[in-house]
Parts: C-alpha cells; sequence; structure tokens
C-alpha cells in the first residue's frame, strides 16, 4: 500500500505524454525518483516532442506494449483517460504492482509539502503561475505542479508544467472534473470561481465545500462570484473585481492593447495580459502571496514581468493587420470571457471554436450557445469545427453545427466549417485589418500545430 512519498523509489507512467501526468512524473524525477512511462503517442522511429523533453529530464519512454514495466517497477500511475482493458494494466496485475490514479499521487505528494491548492472551473493554471512567479521573485524557492506549461519554463527546453524548488511550498491544481478536489488536504486552499463545465451546480458546490473542510489553515475565495463566496470563511482573505467586501480587491482596471493595469490596496499593478477574468486571477495569486507574508510591491514587480502560460490567450502575432490568438478556452464560461477579452483590442473579434468530447458538448450544449451569443457584440463572428473525438465509447448524436444553428437563431453571427483544414480559405475574406482571429479548443493534442499553421499561411 502506498501512503507517502517514501513508499516508493521506481515510477511508471501508463499515458505519460498528458499534461497532468508529465507534471507529476517531471516533479518525481527532480526529487530524486526513478521515473519512466509510456503513451499510445509514442510510435517506433516518429518524433515526439514530449517524449523527447521528458528523456531529456532522464525520463525513460517507452511504446504502450508492456515493455517497461519489470520487476523493479514499484508503482504503476493511470490518468483517468486509461481503462483496464489495456495491455499495460493488465501486465502490471500480473506482476502485483500497485496501481493508482494520478490524482492519489498528487494528493500523496501533496502531503510531503506545505501545499497551496487552486481550484475552481476556470483560471486554475494561469493563478497557479502567476503565485509561482511571485513565490519564485520572493525567494521562497517554490515547487509547481500545473496543468500548463509555463513560459518562463518552457524557454528552458522543458515541458514547462513542472518545477521543484527547495521551499517549503507546493503550488498545485485541485481538478473538479474527475471529483478529484476531494482528495486533497491542503495547507491553503483558493476557489477561484464555480461555473458549471462538468457537472450540475449542486454537485460542484458539494465538491468544493469538502475542499474547504479539507484545507488545513486558510481558504481563500472569490468575492466577486456568486457561488464561489457561497463558500467564503474569512472575507478579509478573500479576493475580487471592485468588491467592497473582499479584503483584496481589484480596482481601476483598465485594458491598453495587450497591457492591463489595476490597483489592489492602493498598489499599482501593470501586466501583459488580456480581460478582466486576467485581473481576477491576478488579485487571488496577490492575496494568497501576501497572506503568506509577500509584500504588495514585490508581487506587483513580480506580476510585471510575468510571461503567460502555454495556450492561455496566447498571441501568435500580427499580419496583415489581424491579431491572431490560441486559447484553450474549452467551457462557455471560458470562451465568453475569452472573446470580451479580446474585444477591446479590436473592431471585431472573430472566434473559432473546435468543442471536444461528444458527451461534455450535449451537456454544456444550452450553456455555449447562451454565453458565447451573450460575448458576441453585431460586428463579432463565431465559426466551429466538428467536435474533437479522442477516442473511446462515446454515442455520437450531436454536432458543433447544432450549436452554430442555435446561435444564429439569435440573430449572431455563426457559421460552420466541419474540417478545420478548410477554415482559413473559409475565414480569409472575414480577416480584414483591424480584426482579432482568437483560436478556442482543449485536449486535442493537434491544436497547437493547427494553430500555428493557420498563423503561418494567413
Amino acid at each position: 500500500m502506498i501512503n507517502k512519498i517514501s513508499d516508493f523509489q521506481d515510477v511508471f507512467f501508463i499515458g505519460i505524454a498528458g499534461v497532468g501526468m508529465s507534471a507529476i512524473a517531471q516533479y518525481l524525477k527532480g526529487i530524486g525518483k526513478e521515473v519512466s512511462g509510456s503513451d499510445r503517442y509514442f510510435h517506433p522511429n516518429e518524433y515526439n516532442k514530449t517524449r523527447e523533453q521528458l528523456e531529456a529530464d532522464g525520463i525513460q519512454c517507452f511504446l504502450q506494449d508492456g515493455s517497461g514495466i519489470t520487476d523493479k517497477t514499484e508503482l504503476i500511475v493511470v490518468s483517468t483517460a486509461i481503462e483496464d482493458t489495456v495491455f499495460e494494466v493488465q501486465k502490471a496485475k500480473e506482476f502485483g504492482i500497485p496501481i493508482i490514479k494520478r490524482s492519489e499521487l498528487l494528493a500523496i505528494i501533496a502531503t510531503s509539502k506545505k501545499t497551496i491548492a487552486v481550484a475552481g472551473t476556470s483560471g486554475k493554471s494561469t493563478t497557479s503561475a502567476m503565485l509561482y512567479q511571485i513565490l519564485l521573485d520572493a525567494n521562497l524557492e517554490p515547487s509547481i505542479i500545473s496543468g500548463a506549461g509555463l513560459t518562463s519554463i518552457i524557454k528552458q527546453g522543458k515541458i514547462g508544467n513542472a518545477a521543484v524548488g527547495s521551499g517549503e511550498w507546493l503550488i498545485i491544481e485541485a481538478d473538479e472534473s474527475d471529483g478529484s478536489v476531494v482528495q486533497y488536504k491542503p495547507e491553503i486552499g483558493l476557489l477561484l470561481n464555480i461555473d458549471k463545465d462538468h457537472q450540475e451546480i449542486a454537485e460542484l458546490i458539494g465538491l468544493f465545500g469538502t475542499f474547504k473542510n479539507n484545507t488545513k489553515s486558510l481558504f481563500i475565495v472569490n468575492q466577486s462570484n456568486i457561488l464561489a463566496k457561497s463558500l467564503s470563511e474569512d472575507h478579509n482573505a478573500d479576493f475580487g473585481f471592485e468588491d467592497e467586501i473582499a479584503g483584496y480587491s481589484a480596482h481601476n482596471f483598465h485594458q491598453n492593447g495587450l497591457s492591463l493595469t489595476f490597483e489592489v490596496l492602493n498598489q499599482k499593478f501593470e501586466m501583459t495580459s488580456l480581460g478582466r477574468h486576467s485581473v481576477e486571477n491576478a488579485t487571488a495569486a496577490i492575496a494568497v502571496a501576501h497572506q503568506i507574508g509577500v509584500g504588495l510591491k514585490t508581487c506587483a514587480e513580480s506580476l510585471a514581468k510575468y510571461e503567460g502560460i502555454y495556450r492561455r490567450h496566447q498571441i501568435l502575432g500580427q499580419k496583415n493587420g489581424v491579431w491572431v490568438i490560441d486559447d484553450y478556452a474549452h467551457n462557455p464560461a471560458k470562451c465568453a470571457a475569452s472573446i470580451r477579452a479580446c474585444q477591446p483590442l479590436a473592431e471585431k473579434v472573430v472566434a473559432w471554436f473546435q468543442p471536444h468530447g461528444y458527451g461534455p458538448t450535449r451537456f454544456l450544449k444550452h450553456d455555449f450557445v447562451e454565453d458565447i451569443s451573450a460575448a458576441l457584440r453585431p460586428q463579432d463572428e463565431i465559426w466551429m469545427s466538428e467536435i474533437f473525438y479522442a477516442g473511446g465509447t462515446a454515442v455520437k448524436d450531436i454536432s458543433a453545427n447544432d450549436l452554430i444553428e442555435d446561435i444564429r437563431a439569435k440573430g449572431k453571427n455563426a457559421h460552420f466549417v466541419e474540417d478545420r483544414n478548410e477554415l482559413l480559405e473559409a475565414l480569409r475574406p472575414k480577416l480584414t485589418e483591424g480584426t482579432v482571429l482568437l483560436l478556442m479548443g482543449a485536449r486535442d493534442p493537434g491544436l497547437e500545430e493547427f494553430c500555428k499553421n493557420l498563423y503561418d499561411n494567413i
């Protein structure tokens, strides 16, 4: 039975290329464990960037054929995407090797440090990255296990979603989508927001309520989010946007092109970022940092040089008068916030979205239609391509075109291009000077390349 981090030395990840899995793998390697893994995206004689980066860190990678699991393997880690029918899972069972889920291992790791767990349906990766940057610049030598790559770490040639520091603080994301948020018992719990995403609201309130009860010392919520503030413990430690109750509230927000300014407790902040949601995320990070002793001036100096994270409003560049922005937005609230954040930049926003998964799209159909429609100005447009299907069992009884037709019925400019490879030619007449092209989607490993190719060919 694996109960603490010292109970194992040799660990094997099935599905190691996934962002959540690769982060934990790198962290464990960084603290001296023997780490290896496999992935279905690894193929013989075929280049895989994630594999190359993992192997550069000393993490041996295998095809998903069982060859990496030996009698030396002490622990097998699987993600929620790995089914029991996978050959390697069967082999591990034959060997009698303990098998645990990614979230269970993260919960074990979290007990080895003073942990700050960042929760909420939107903004976890961004807020975690901002907080990591602040604590790093405050010389607290933090560690992080994130759901996205930090640009500052990616520049070092790494995947960017994990770092090991010698200090006492570890920053993690507590994910509600698989219910694992209830497994963590952090020193500090941070709740950014509660919006319908993977589950119904009542279920989310229950999950985050348990998360609150599991937090050891300090629980901080967003007073500007109606549902999150219902779980507030001490409003003096909470954060908000132009909120009179929260101890840390952002005021005087201004967006100037790609840069924004705001104030918290009379300290001025300036960042290269977009939108109110970025200000809320930054204020959340400021609240946590200040509560553990970091000065507001240090927070401001740190956020001024914050470089962002991979595929979170990532500006690919400007060509022929058109700004192209790549974003991980994938639920209704995130898509709407992403569209709104781009609007101050240009007279027209042309947004494209690739939904992921038939089940999630069906569950959120009404919310997608309502939220995206509400975000679009008369001159803005929404385009969609067909739902990304990652494999496995799925009832394919919904199309992205169903969403487009419902949005169009609300009087909005909505268009469907089934094959995304035909998108650019369809868009060309729309991409006039002064337009922002916003590309949104998640879970599809080919999206990054698609977005870059589209930008290159504008």
